[in-house]
């Protein structure tokens, strides 16, 4: 277990709790079984490693040869066979689980919303986010335009995970606040989710922006916001043509990277969120009690 470390850089020890997380990185492709029976290995994993939350990638059951193949496995709110699987696995598990992204009916039958779903570890959904920021890019031959079939989330979302006593620490509440790969990009989002003790950041950012601007997008909101930042990524060359750039990382409230898996390819990243660490950050620069906007 990673032990907590000062903002100078200083180890320091604690009796306070903490949380064991887990980012799970994919090759998404276009076959839905196979990607949940690649998704439910990957889960295994992290909760072997004693993952106590587990966060899948953006788009983790389908990159499709076509933007529109997601509307053919798009599910009403509550029901379908991507919801049944993510409740499954966070209760045969006994973790929390958050789904990356899943297409979920969109009062547009055109669109579906992009939405990051969490499950407790009975099984029972305790979180939605519905993806707001809408990804638009052009360069070369590469274009993307998310809003040609996502409808845009209208509302930001948290949700408070309740742990277990640990060692010699106590039962903890940890504040979770939910977003999806472009919402990296509108810093305005993540201030009003703060203050939270961890950011989620499930994505398929592209090679192109990923080696450009990757890192230090994490990397800054986790400094802004004071707060660990778990980002599960699609990492790779998919099925349908498309480069993702992976990376998946743990980023602590100093703006040090944890652990990140560096190659191309699935896997996971494994790391602590310490409570002490967020203390000792928070209290030697006191910048969410320093805002006036």
């Amino acid at each position: 277990m990673a032990q907590a470390r000062n903002a100078t850089g200083a180890q320091a020890t604690s009796a306070e709790p903490t949380l064991r997380v887990a980012a799970v990185q994919m090759v998404s492709a276009v076959n839905v079984s196979d990607n949940l029976a690649r998704a439910e290995e990957l889960i295994g994993e992290a909760a072997a490693a004693g993952a106590r939350l587990v966060a899948l990638p953006e788009h983790f059951a389908l990159l499709g040869r076509s933007d529109r193949d997601k509307l053919s496995i798009r599910e009403p709110d509550g029901a379908g066979p991507l919801q049944a699987f993510l409740s499954g696995q966070a209760a045969a598990h006994g973790i929390w689980l958050v789904g990356g992204t899943l297409p979920l009916a969109s009062p547009n039958p055109g669109k579906v919303l992009n939405s990051s779903l969490v499950y407790g570890p009975d099984g029972r959904r305790v979180a939605r986010y519905d993806k707001i920021h809408l990804f638009g890019f052009e360069h070369g031959s590469e274009r993307f335009d998310e809003a040609a079939t996502i409808a845009p989330g209208r509302t930001p979302a948290v949700f408070d995970l309740e742990a277990a006593p640990q060692g010699g620490a106590p039962a903890a509440a940890w504040r979770i606040g939910l977003s999806v790969c472009y919402d990296l990009r509108f810093p305005e989002l993540y201030r009003v989710l703060a203050p939270v003790d961890l950011l989620l950041a499930p994505s398929a950012f592209t090679f192109t922006t990923g080696s450009a601007h990757w890192e230090v997008l994490l990397r800054a909101r986790a400094i802004e916001n004071q707060c660990y930042l778990l980002a599960p990524a699609q990492g790779g060359q998919h099925e349908n043509g498309r480069r993702t750039w992976g990376h998946s990382m743990l980023v602590d409230p100093w703006g040090e990277i944890v652990a990140q898996r560096e190659p191309d390819g699935e896997g996971i990243v494994v790391g602590d969120v310490a409570r002490a660490r967020l203390r000792q950050v928070r209290a030697g620069l006191p910048a969410l009690s320093h805002r006036v906007m």
